[in-house]
């Protein structure tokens, strides 16, 4: 009968957490909360279906085990040596100062009583969501540009000095006066526990998994992955280092074996299933009353802790030589407390060193921040942009003075390059050799050292900075290439340096078919895809081996380019939502305006009216008749009632408003 309990209940919270994260991922949420909510929903707070009191809690542990062991699996030392300065320094320096800060702030306004307490709690706040922030990076691709790395980096520090948390923090439990050896004693245990797991990673383990999959069978192959795992964390949690420590150690154990990805496959649908057990087991513990009760703490809590860990972020990254701008971003997105906290202050409730109530604010400030940070994420660009308006910021903005290698020559029928990535690396490459003189704008100033040595003109500060393109002299210039990483780096780079040189030939870089038309709405000249750049020349080659012509092949490639991709794009509808339409103009400066009955442009055709070469704004999308016009030609005439979506700088608005006082 107890089984059968067992069964119920399982199957109540994981229909919950279904249901809950089903309805976040709907609402472009976090599933993580959809997964909270629900065990809210069926815990004591709720409907009190189910309770901590039964097995649930040892399956959530399993689910602890498993994810943990996951992450070990999937850390990749490759990703941290090719960024270690930031990663390692900067990374550790988070760290040890949010828990300074959290911590102490903690102490001092007696939150907390003890100083054991305060390092567990600023330990907790130190961790952020490698999964919250590793999907909006993927989602606005932008995993590649300079912030994303970073946050990248700094959150695989975090991930890895998870391990050493774990082991290490709960000897803050002992009394005051051996809490040092006692900490000694967990270190020397943890060393030496890492020491045996490193010898047998090396020998035993390759070894073991070889056997495994050496059977053909993929039962005993994921039946020996689990044991390894589980079978470890049982010996660590006798040890007295917790469970979460030998998993998360089983997993780096198998992580360079050349079964590894296959393991990691094996394992996901396992993990993901009992870690929604355990994120929904810290649902059944969230009590909404107490969490309204104590509403002004946790805004407080909310603020101080996402205000302190971006500011602490926004430094060290300042400190290591980046932009002030990649910094902010960089602080903004890893603000949050992450998904791995709520072990850490299991383990610390379990110690006994959280009370009930400071470990329901802790996982309430933690639900809440996972809440607000894929809006703030959101929000970022618009925050850089209205930042930039203020003169006095607008000329540090870039941390750095934009710093200019001066030649004898005059910068005049020069072309810019802005990005010196790895697509902008081989465009120099070919300009430079063609002997064409080249201007390079570029924010690292590790991939400008080559610059130096082929006495290459280059401008070290971000590209999609007024300051900067005024410096590249881009009135004189024959042609600009935009190879950024950044989408939105992109547009701004675009849309600014068409307002400073309006007839300049511009060529940029598509991160995704969906760019296309934006970009050549804001005036580019031509927009390369790589995507389908690669499509065309595969294509290409099969048409040559098939036996056409050569001229009819160059034909065909020549079709495709001059109509901007457009036969080979899947069927676009001609009208759509403004959702869409705002998430691809981000960071530009927008506005709606009206086109009423005395308006100059009633009548006009985009083309005719000319308002690009006389304001500089750009007309994005016309709303007519309830539907919306993405990216209008310029054959659309303007009617009365039309909505225009402009974007464009301050000044250049104020110039659409004068040429259209009606508007």
């Amino acid at each position: 009968m107890a089984s059968l309990t067992l069964l119920v209940e399982m199957v109540t919270v994981l229909g919950a957490a279904a249901t809950g994260g089903y309805i976040a991922n709907r609402l472009r949420q976090p599933v993580l909360l959809g997964y909270l909510i629900g065990g809210v929903v069926v815990g004591p707070a709720g409907l009190n279906l189910v309770t901590l009191e039964g097995d649930i809690e040892v399956l959530s542990e399993v689910g602890v085990a498993l994810l943990l062991f996951a992450l070990g699996v999937e850390f990749s030392l490759k990703d941290l040596l090719r960024v270690r300065a930031i990663a390692l320094g900067g990374g550790t320096l988070q760290i040890i100062l949010t828990i300074l800060l959290g911590g102490g702030l903690a102490y001092l306004t007696g939150w907390v009583n003890t100083l054991p307490k305060a390092v567990f709690l600023g330990a907790v706040i130190s961790l952020s969501s490698t999964a919250v922030v590793f999907k909006s990076l993927i989602e606005r691709h932008e995993a590649q540009t300079a912030h994303g790395q970073i946050m990248l980096a700094i959150l695989i520090v975090q991930d890895l000095s998870l391990g050493l948390m774990l082991a290490v923090l709960p000897a803050l439990t002992q009394p005051p006066d051996v809490i040092g050896i006692a900490l000694i004693g967990a270190l020397l245990k943890a060393l030496l526990f890492v020491g045996g797991a490193i010898i047998a990673g090396k020998w035993f383990i390759p070894f073991s998994i070889r056997l495994l999959a050496q059977t053909g069978s993929q039962d005993l192959f994921l039946l020996g992955i689990v044991l390894l795992c589980l079978g470890i964390a049982l010996f660590t949690s006798a040890i007295g280092l917790g469970i979460a420590m030998g998993a998360f150690v089983a997993g780096l154990m198998i992580s360079n074996v050349e079964y590894a990805d296959h393991a990691l496959d094996r394992v996901i649908p396992m993990r993901d299933v009992f870690a929604t057990l355990f994120f929904a087991s810290i649902g059944l513990l969230i009590d909404p009353g107490f969490l309204l009760d104590n509403i002004w703490v946790l805004l407080g809590l909310v603020a101080v802790t996402m205000l302190g860990k971006a500011a602490i972020a926004t430094l060290i990254v300042m400190l290591f030589g980046y932009p002030l701008k990649t910094a902010l971003t960089v602080g903004i997105g890893i603000n949050q407390i992450g998904e791995f906290s709520f072990v850490l202050a299991g383990v610390a409730q379990n110690a006994g060193l959280f009370t009930a109530r400071l470990y329901g604010l802790t996982v309430g400030t933690t639900a809440v921040t996972l809440l607000l940070a894929p809006f703030l994420l959101k929000a970022t660009p618009y925050l850089l942009t209205w930042l930039e308006h203020f003169v006095q910021m607008n000329s540090r903005f870039s941390f750095r003075s934009p710093r200019l290698i001066e030649i004898e020559k005059k910068l005049v029928d020069h072309i810019v390059v802005a990005g010196y990535g790895r697509v902008g690396q081989t465009l120099v490459r070919m300009l430079y050799f063609q002997g064409h003189q080249i201007v390079v704008v570029d924010n690292n100033e590790a991939t400008l050292q080559t610059l130096r040595g082929r006495e290459i003109v280059y401008l070290y500060g971000d590209a999609a900075s007024t300051l900067v393109l005024e410096k590249a002299n881009l009135r004189q210039a024959k042609a600009m290439a935009i190879a950024l990483p950044d989408p939105m780096a992109t547009r701004l780079t675009l849309k600014r340096a068409l307002s400073i040189a309006p007839d300049l030939d511009i060529t940029v870089r598509a991160h995704v078919k969906e760019e296309i038309d934006v970009l050549y709405q804001l005036g580019a000249q031509e927009v390369v895809q790589p995507e389908f750049e690669a499509s065309l020349e595969m294509g290409a080659h099969l048409l040559l081996k098939l036996g056409d012509s050569p001229y009819a092949v160059q034909q065909v490639v020549t079709r495709y380019r001059n109509g901007r991709y457009r036969d080979i794009l899947p069927e676009r509808a001609e009208y759509w939502g403004a959702p869409n339409l705002e998430t691809v103009i981000e960071g530009l400066q927008q506005h709606w305006y009206v086109v009423h009955e005395n308006s100059p442009l009633l009548g006009q055709s985009l083309a005719a009216a000319n308002i690009r070469r006389l304001t500089g704004v750009t007309i994005m999308a016309i709303e007519r008749h309830k539907q919306l016009l993405r990216y209008p030609t310029g054959e659309v005439v303007l009617e009365a009632g039309d909505r225009l979506l402009v974007v464009g700088n301050s000044e250049e608005h104020l110039a659409f408003k004068k040429l259209t006082p009606h508007c």
